[in-house]
């Protein structure tokens, strides 16, 4: 079976996976693609395997991370073993064939791309990792590889919806001191001292101010679909407990 997933205007090989299509059960029902989780690591296998034969990749060239909420980015040669990737929150390479791919329940997968040079990248992007700087991480390490940002084409696929991202003066101090245009992002909340926060829109106000090519969100929210996607925050709301996640994947076309 071939599981759906959600394509943009980029250039190259590149899919944003829903939760469908998969053979986990349970609460990671089904295409769980989390390397970190409590999913049979033989049903993960099997959705990774599939995922990249639907980009028509083999399974061993997808590439993951063991992400940290941070700004570091590891450039890919290779492919890397499962039990053997570094702890980043993005990665970028100029290999053909190398498919690098990120995991989210809520956070923001963003794919660039620079066709011309041959340079690809993928970052998870949370706010603390958006606030942080892992965007602009992302295209020096492209840059460093041959891309020019005026040429990358950005998408931001499934993530967490303003209607739906509730968040309390902590976190929007933190944005505000990290980015003070951040202000157009924040909507007054439902509650007395609380906002609803613009995550995607977040993240596309960095990648104008970084001056990529072109960026688009999906306009898809994660939280707001349940039977389409995993969510951190609709687990959260509903007592906790392990979740899957969904893969956003790209890689440049074998030359």
């Amino acid at each position: 079976m071939t599981p759906p997933f959600l394509t943009a205007d980029l250039p190259v090989p590149h899919g944003f996976f829903t939760r469908q299509g998969g053979v986990s059960s349970g609460r990671f029902a089904s295409l769980n693609c989390s390397l970190s989780g409590r999913d049979d690591p033989a049903a993960v296998k099997a959705n990774r395997g599939r995922a990249a034969d639907a980009l028509g990749l083999a399974p061993d060239r997808l590439s993951g991370l063991n992400q940290v909420h941070g700004i570091a980015v590891a450039t890919l040669r290779a492919p890397w073993p499962e039990d053997d990737r570094p702890s980043a929150d993005a990665m970028v390479t100029d290999r053909p064939g190398v498919l690098l791919g990120i995991v989210t329940g809520d956070c923001a997968p963003v794919l660039f791309a620079d066709a011309t040079a041959g340079v690809v990248g993928a970052a998870h992007a949370g706010w603390r990792g958006a606030a942080a700087g892992v965007i602009e991480a992302t295209l020096n390490a492209m840059e460093a590889l041959g891309a020019a940002r005026g040429r990358v084409a950005v998408a931001i696929g499934p993530c967490i919806g303003q209607a739906s991202y509730e968040v309390g003066p902590d976190l929007r101090e933190a944005v505000l001191a990290a980015t003070p245009a951040g202000e157009a992002c924040f909507a007054p909340g439902r509650r007395e001292d609380r906002w609803q926060f613009d995550l995607p829109g977040y993240c596309l106000l960095r990648l104008r101010d970084a001056g990529v090519g072109g960026a688009a969100w999906l306009g898809e929210d994660t939280l707001a679909n349940e039977s389409k996607y995993f969510s951190h925050r609709r687990a959260t709301l509903a007592g906790g407990g392990p979740i899957g996640h969904q893969l956003s994947a790209i890689a440049l076309g074998e030359r």
